[in-house]
């Protein structure tokens, strides 16, 4: 086989367990079997074997991280939400229900990503820099981050609503819930911070400006001003818990069209690598 039929291989057999791992936790929740929540953690956990293989055969064939094409970034950006989603489950068996969101939206970007172009393609002298590295390794850490605060925000709702369940009487009060999904926010708006700043010095390496006003430099200031506005109505002006929910998921919305839409439609000197 070539070696991107090897990665789709373990690719698609990531996505079999991970698929497999989502089940078990809508099991154990919907069921009241949370002796199951453990089984969903390594099901999901095993997936993680296949999919860093698939990642490292890709560093392998392509001499460079998984940051030119949209198979890469995907598929690594979800490794890394998958990856901090089993640290959190894993130390907080209760909040197995974040992994109802998480775990679907990280297999959405894997499938999408395996349908893109698999293309190999060599990394430009221009983006051969450490900070680059810096620059996309903290930028994975704050997708990873928002998309566990998106999965805290979705419970959140459903508390508020004042649903009940046996899964949702295990977790902790809306009161709770919110101070996790605030605290998400935060850990990923650090990240996201040190992304601009990497970055910026990242490209006066490259071209010799810090900022020059790229549309995807734009709008991940946006995104950033996004985050630094709802986390400063939460903890300066008492926003209330489901506004704090609703803005979190509309941030999440305006960072995934930061880094997953907006570099493949705007002409830019960042897209011109992610074609």
């Amino acid at each position: 086989m070539s070696p991107f039929a090897w990665e789709a291989t373990l690719h698609w057999g990531a996505v079999a367990l991970y698929i497999g791992g989502v089940t078990l936790f809508a099991w154990a929740l919907i069921f009241a079997r949370p002796d199951k929540i453990r089984l969903a953690t390594w099901t999901t956990a095993a997936g993680l074997v296949p999919h860093t293989i698939g990642l490292v055969l890709r560093y392998v064939h392509v001499g460079h991280g998984p940051y030119m094409l949209k198979y890469e970034v995907l598929s690594s950006n979800a490794w890394i939400a998958i990856v901090m989603l089993l640290i959190f489950v894993w130390r907080k068996p209760n909040w197995g229900s974040v992994a109802l969101v998480a775990l679907p939206v990280s297999i959405l970007m894997m499938g999408f990503g395996l349908f893109t172009n698999p293309e190999a393609r060599s990394l430009p002298p221009t983006l051969r820099s450490m900070w680059l590295i810096f620059h996309v390794v903290f930028n994975k850490l704050a997708v990873g981050a928002f998309i566990l605060a998106l999965g805290a925000a979705v419970v959140l709702l459903r508390k508020l609503k004042g649903e009940t369940g046996r899964w949702l009487d295990r977790l902790p009060g809306a009161d709770v819930v919110e101070a996790y999904t605030v605290r998400f926010i935060g850990f990923g708006f650090v990240f996201w911070t040190t992304t601009i700043g990497a970055g910026a010095i990242w490209a006066n390496q490259s071209w010799g400006r810090y900022w020059g006003w790229d549309p995807i430099e734009s709008w991940s200031l946006v995104t950033w001003l996004a985050y630094a506005i709802l986390l400063h109505a939460r903890l300066f002006f008492k926003l209330g818990a489901r506004a704090t929910a609703w803005g979190t998921i509309a941030c999440f919305v305006l960072s995934v069209l930061t880094v997953l839409i907006f570099p493949f439609v705007f002409p830019s000197m960042h897209s011109a690598y992610f074609q």
